[in-house]
This record gives structure tokens, C-alpha cells and sequence, in this order.
């Protein structure tokens, strides 16, 4: 692309690969914890909500929509590696 770093344009793609391969895997956790990372990371409409918007939705603490949050990156990340 004109007038671009060329540096962007791999970091891009990069992160498009990751990204797909964090969807691919998200199947493997359970249904709150794909609930919460749908949600905070606007993976259904591109929306991110917070923890608190979370929290509201699903009628849980802010607190507790954290620690799934928390838990269900920590699975995603150590199945990435």
C-alpha cells in the first residue's frame, strides 16, 4: 500500500493469524467463559462491551466476570503454545 510503514502490513496479517486461530480454539471453553470472551472482545458484532456491561447482562458480579475472563484467556493462551 502506498504511504504505508512497511512493517503494517505484516503485523496485520500476523495478527489476523492469531486472531483466527484464538476463534478456532474458543470452542474448547465452556459456555460462560465463550460467553464473556465473545462478548468483552466483540467477537460476535465487533462490539466490545466492559466487564460491568458483563456483569449486568449475565447477573454476576463485575468481579466474577473477571475471573472467567482470566481463566478462559489463560486456556486460550496456554493451548496456543
Amino acid at each position: 500500500m502506498l504511504g504505508t510503514d512497511p512493517e503494517i502490513v505484516p503485523n496485520i496479517v500476523q495478527n489476523n493469524v492469531e486472531f483466527q486461530q484464538m476463534l478456532s480454539r474458543i470452542k474448547y471453553l465452556n459456555k460462560r467463559e465463550k460467553k464473556v470472551v465473545e462478548l468483552r472482545f466483540g467477537l460476535i458484532n465487533g462490539i466490545r462491551k466492559t466487564q460491568r456491561e458483563i456483569a449486568r447482562m449475565l447477573g454476576i458480579s463485575r468481579s466474577y466476570v473477571s475471573r472467567i475472563e482470566k481463566r478462559a484467556l489463560e486456556k486460550l493462551i496456554k493451548d496456543l503454545n
